[in-house]
């Protein structure tokens, strides 16, 4: 409960978060849980809910002068907890990758991600994993599939400091340079939750456009599957007319069928007799 209770503090608050840890820990020792949680929710796949984006910017607040935290520290803590992170999650995957999936225990790697994983990979190639950085949940997923067999080693290293260092920076100097405007301070939540909208908004546009896509081929399947049912039962319906027109149509049995009792016989035939008989 009191790791649940961590989190749910950390996600709402990540402000009053550090806060709290510099005071208990101090100036020092406060890098060590930056470090960690970036560490984590980019090196482990089963925690891809942790706040990177809002805990980068809230400690770019605090890198100001006067916050506790020095801005080079800062950045540079970030930049080897996010750079091992992802070469962490990229070897998890290339040793335990296929049993991980197999095993279904990571219910954040469904197929709809992975599968847009694949079509990141195959559009952007070694820029997925720097596009990634700036998505939650995929930045934590797109190293792991490149370890399952997507990416070689060294090309993955290059991309992921050029991704770790452009995230980084990115958010902790926005909060570094705009985090002690009035207007930022005082409306610090919602610019949190502002930044966390925008950086989950890619992965709900792309989970909406998959469902979309998924229900409009499902529909598409069942109208090709009503089409070919009524196509069948039409060739159906014509076969059997088709045999009952030539059973109705069939001549009798016999090159020349005998004429009735009392039926003229033919006039050809008439006047062969009488040639005979003559």
């Amino acid at each position: 409960m009191d790791i649940i209770n961590f989190f749910v503090n950390l996600l709402s608050d990540p402000r009053g978060a550090i806060a709290g840890w510099i005071i208990a820990l101090g100036p020092l020792w406060v890098y060590s849980p930056l470090f960690l949680i970036v560490f984590v929710e980019t090196g482990l796949v089963f925690f891809p809910f942790l706040p990177g984006d809002s805990l980068l910017f809230a400690a770019g607040v605090f890198s100001a002068d006067g916050g506790g935290l020095n801005v080079w520290a800062t950045l540079i803590v970030f930049y080897v907890a996010a750079i091992l992170g992802n070469t962490s999650n990229y070897w998890i995957a290339r040793v335990f990758g296929a049993r991980i999936i197999d095993s279904g225990k990571v219910k954040a790697l469904t197929p709809e991600r992975m599968a847009k994983l694949d079509h990141f990979f195959a559009k952007y190639g070694g820029l997925t994993i720097v596009i990634t950085r700036f998505m939650p949940f995929f930045r934590t997923f797109a190293p792991f599939i490149a370890g399952t067999g997507h990416m070689n080693f060294a090309k993955f290293t290059l991309f992921n400091v050029i991704g770790g260092v452009s995230w980084v920076s990115l958010f902790v100097l926005v909060g570094y340079f705009f985090g002690g405007i009035p207007l930022v301070q005082d409306h610090f939540e919602v610019i949190v939750l502002g930044i966390v909208a925008v950086s989950v908004a890619p992965a709900i546009v792309g989970a909406v456009k998959a469902a979309m896509s998924s229900r409009k081929k499902k529909a598409a399947d069942g109208r090709t599957q009503a089409q070919a049912e009524l196509d069948a039962e039409l060739a159906e319906e014509l076969e059997l007319r088709g045999a009952h027109t030539a059973t109705a149509g069939e001549p009798a049995s016999g090159k020349h069928a005998a004429p009735a009792a009392g039926q003229e016989a033919p006039r050809g035939a008439h006047a062969k007799a009488e040639s005979e008989t003559e």
